[in-house]
């Protein structure tokens, strides 16, 4: 165990939350079509590097040399299809918002199709595990379907029904329900998210049986699931740049008490509850700083799912930690010395990853 935290503490990863997520949300009027895509610049850097200097960033100034290609590489690995016949944006526009993702729109205007292909084979130069969220939005901006693309399945099919109003369609994907897709996307994500396991660790090390345990996951559940409401109502919004470096400050502060009382619980659940709020908002801030949520309706789902699948995550994590850990505990040497060991360690990592965060 010590080894391992050992590594973590070496790992580069600066944020604890990329998740391998794009957007691609399109809309149509009564004769045009409008689509935006969205993607961590950190993503894109695999198939057209922007990083001049290679210190780890993209400045505005690097992103403004390399954006025309960018944006050309981009709209041609997306490939629209109106009633059978390929097309060509009308106008192509790219940039880098605030949260360091780029943003790449398309207009076709002037064009009347009865069915809609559209192909997203830029997936595939991305990462093997990513996925595009893709949704579908009527004239009035109401949300009328949405899925969950992989490099397997970049494919959706629009049918309009001429009878209908506008808003009535079929999209037909080759892919799993956005519900599901979420759901395993936030299992993935609990799974090789390094802060978030560290800080679990911290919290189940020093815990003796399984009431106390059971307080520790149940606080921080019900604090992940009220952050989700939260989120899903719009009514707090926290930028990431405040939220990653307290998700630090959370796993230094867990660690040193590991040492301060001794490896004593007593009183853990509120501060697990308090630290959980902040880390659910974490969570909810990949999603909404790739777009998700940014048109009506289209929150709810994706949210519900990947926070779900976070939390089965930590349980199945739980479930396999935690008898290993109930059982050093009946060593005297592991509660005297490995316990403020591995929370010397944890303080140490957090530390690492708040200033690399601030």
């Amino acid at each position: 165990m010590a080894l391992l935290l050992a590594a973590l503490c070496g790992t580069a990863v600066c944020l604890g939350h990329d998740v391998g997520l794009s957007t691609a949300t399109w809309q149509w009027h009564s004769n045009q079509l409008d689509g935006t895509l969205t993607f961590a610049v950190r993503e894109t850097e695999q198939f057209m590097p922007l990083d001049r200097n290679q210190d780890g960033r993209v400045s505005q100034e690097e992103f403004s040399l390399g954006r025309e290609r960018l944006a050309s590489a981009i709209a041609t690995n997306c490939q629209i299809r109106f009633d059978g016949v390929s097309a060509e944006p009308g106008a192509i526009r790219c940039q880098l918002d605030t949260s360091n993702n780029v943003v790449v729109n398309l207009t076709f205007p002037d064009v009347q199709f009865g069915q809609l292909d559209l192909d997203f084979p830029v997936i595939r130069l991305l990462t093997p595990s990513h996925r595009m969220f893709f949704t579908l939005l009527d004239p009035a901006g109401q949300t009328i379907a949405g899925r969950l693309l992989d490099r397997n399945s970049t494919l959706v099919m629009v049918r309009l029904d001429p009878e209908k109003p506008a808003s009535a369609a079929s999209a037909s994907p080759a892919s799993v329900p956005s519900f599901t897709g979420f759901l395993r996307l936030g299992v993935e994500h609990i799974l090789t998210g390094y802060d978030h396991l560290l800080f679990l660790f911290a919290l189940l090390i020093v815990t003796r049986n399984f009431t106390s345990a059971l307080q520790v996951i149940t606080c921080f559940t019900i604090a992940h699931s009220i952050t989700l409401g939260v989120a899903t109502f719009d009514l707090v919004h926290v930028s990431s740049r405040l939220v990653e470096p307290l998700i630090a400050v959370t796993i230094i502060y867990v660690g040193v008490e590991n040492i301060w009382k001794h490896g004593d619980p007593h009183g853990r659940w509120r501060l697990t509850f308090a630290f959980g709020l902040i880390h659910g908002f974490g969570f909810a801030s990949v999603l909404r700083e790739m777009g998700i949520g940014a048109h009506a309706g289209g929150v709810a789902l994706p949210l519900l799912g990947f926070n779900l699948g976070v939390e089965l995550g930590q349980i199945a994590l739980a479930a396999i930690v935690l008898p290993l850990i109930w059982k050093l505990r009946t060593k005297p040497v592991f509660v005297k010395r490995w316990v403020p060991a591995c929370s010397a360690l944890v303080a140490l990592a957090g530390a690492y990853w708040f200033f690399q965060r601030v």
